[in-house]
C-alpha cells in the first residue's frame, strides 16, 4: 500500500515556497448532495503526523480524531458546489470551480499549490496536478481528511431532514441502500437530477 510523504513538501519549502497548500476534493462520483474542496496551507513549522492518509484509507472515527487536530494546526478552507450547480455545469466543471472556491477563501495567499489530480485546472500560482495525489502526497491527503470530514457532517444534516434516504450511512454515494432507496422513493430536491440511478 502506498502511503503519503512529505518529500515534495520539503523539496518545495527548500526552494524557498513557504505557503504550500494541498487541494483535494470530495463528493464527486455522489448521487447527492454537494461536492466539496479543502485547501491547506502547509508552512515550514508544521510537522507531518504518520497518520495522515488519503480519507477513504480511514475510519470515519479516525477522520474525525485527525480533523479536529488538523483544524487546530493548519490553515485551511472549504468550498462547495451544489447539486443544483453540478446538473448546470457538469461535473468537471464543477470540479474546477469548488477548488477554485476553496482556495478563495484562504486567509492568507499561497505560493505554491498541489493537488489530487485534476483536468483543465489553470492558476497564476505555480502547482502540480498529481495522479493519486491524496495517497502520496502528504498536504493533499490532508485536504482530502478535511473536505471529506466536512462534507459527511453536511450529509449527516441532510438526514435529519431525508431520513428515509439514509444520508447519515452512505452519504449520497451510490450503495445498494441508497440505490434501493431510489427506487422506493424516487429522487428528492438534493439528488443530481443529471446524473443515471
Amino acid at each position: 500500500m502506498i502511503y503519503p510523504n512529505y518529500l515534495l513538501e520539503r523539496k518545495l519549502l527548500k526552494q524557498g515556497y513557504n505557503k504550500i497548500v494541498g487541494v483535494d476534493e470530495v463528493g464527486r462520483g455522489a448521487l447527492a448532495g454537494p461536492m466539496v474542496a479543502a485547501a491547506a496551507v502547509i508552512s515550514a513549522q508544521f510537522k507531518p503526523s504518520k497518520y495522515i492518509r488519503d480519507s477513504k484509507l480511514l475510519s470515519e472515527r479516525r477522520r474525525e480524531k485527525i480533523f479536529e487536530d488538523l483544524s487546530e494546526k493548519v490553515i485551511w478552507s472549504f468550498g462547495l458546489v451544489s447539486h443544483k450547480e453540478i446538473d448546470r455545469l457538469g461535473i468537471a466543471r464543477a470540479n474546477l470551480l469548488v477548488i477554485k472556491r476553496a482556495l478563495r477563501k484562504l486567509a492568507i495567499k499561497p505560493d505554491y499549490l498541489l493537488l489530487d489530480k485534476v483536468n483543465g485546472f489553470k492558476h497564476s500560482l505555480p502547482f502540480e496536478s498529481i495522479v493519486a495525489g491524496d495517497r502520496k502526497v502528504t498536504s493533499i491527503a490532508i485536504a482530502s481528511i478535511l473536505a471529506k470530514v466536512t462534507r459527511d457532517r453536511m450529509m449527516r444534516k441532510l438526514h435529519q431532514k431525508f431520513p428515509q434516504y439514509y444520508f447519515n450511512r452512505h452519504k449520497g454515494y451510490g450503495t445498494k441502500l441508497h440505490k434501493a432507496c431510489l427506487k422506493k422513493y424516487g429522487a428528492c430536491r438534493i439528488h443530481r437530477l443529471s446524473y443515471k440511478y
